[in-house]
């Protein structure tokens, strides 16, 4: 299993098929592994797209479950897993790719495309995470419950004091939108982007929704697209057609 590593980090990655770079990342929160794909994830993008891609995915930083790990970087929780992301892109040689990410993965997401906008062709965000009005600290309460605990008892350096400020920082600071950027920035985001809506707490149809108006590039997928699953090769096939569109001349 390969592992890539810079200074304290270390994290584990697949990488599978051949082509143009494809970042896939996985849901599941905090504990977000590539065991997502075929263990919670409507679909394996691995099995989906590793014929027509170099795909490439990783556990997240930390993530229970998971053989990444790393320092709990409480004055910049977002940029550190992004850091992870763009590292491992330059440590396998990647200037340029595609991405497409799961639940966390929208955010994420966002992220990458304002920290590096010029090395993202095009991004597939599968049932984004977003802010609720009526339940803005739904994510710090289930990763303080889900997440935080599990860590500390693997990790002694690491206190639920640490996770606490991590994730106040992650979650309470902009509790709006998307977590990582403003409207603004989505406004003037120029990436070809293309949206697969949900409805659950955690991953909800109006912010999707917003944000697939907002981005003058964007798309959105049929919806629902995952219940009843005979739907999901449509959506699959949304994805390849974008993707392919996308591609930047050889």
């Amino acid at each position: 299993m390969p592992f890539y590593e810079r200074g304290d980090v270390r994290i584990h990655y697949e990488e599978s098929g051949s082509g143009f770079p494809l970042l896939l990342i996985p849901g599941g929160g905090l504990n977000a592994t590539v065991g997502f794909f075929t263990n919670g994830a409507p679909f394996d993008p691995f099995a989906a797209f590793a014929g027509d891609y170099r795909c490439i995915a990783m556990d997240l930083r930390n993530a229970n479950g998971g053989q990444s790990s790393g320092p709990v970087e409480i004055d910049r929780p977002w940029d550190s897993y992004a850091d992870d992301q763009l590292g491992l892109m330059d440590h396998l040689g990647i200037d340029r790719f595609m991405v497409m990410g799961f639940c966390i993965g929208g955010p994420f997401i966002w992220n990458l495309l304002r920290r590096a906008p010029g090395r993202i062709v095009a991004a597939v965000l599968a049932q984004p995470s977003g802010s609720r009005p009526e339940m803005r600290d739904l994510f710090y309460e289930t990763n303080m419950a889900g997440w935080g605990p599990a860590l500390c008892a693997r990790r002694p350096d690491v206190t639920m004091q640490t996770v606490e400020a991590f994730l106040s920082r992650m979650y309470r600071s902009n509790p709006d939108f998307v977590f990582t950027v403003t409207r603004d920035f989505v406004r003037g985001c120029q990436t070809p982007i293309l949206v697969l809506p949900d409805d659950i707490p955690a991953h909800p149809y109006a912010v999707a929704m917003e944000s697939a108006k907002l981005a003058p590039n964007a798309q959105v997928s049929l919806y629902p697209w995952k219940d009843p699953k005979e739907l999901i090769p449509l959506a699959v096939r949304h994805v390849r057609t974008f993707l392919k569109a996308n591609l930047p001349p050889p």
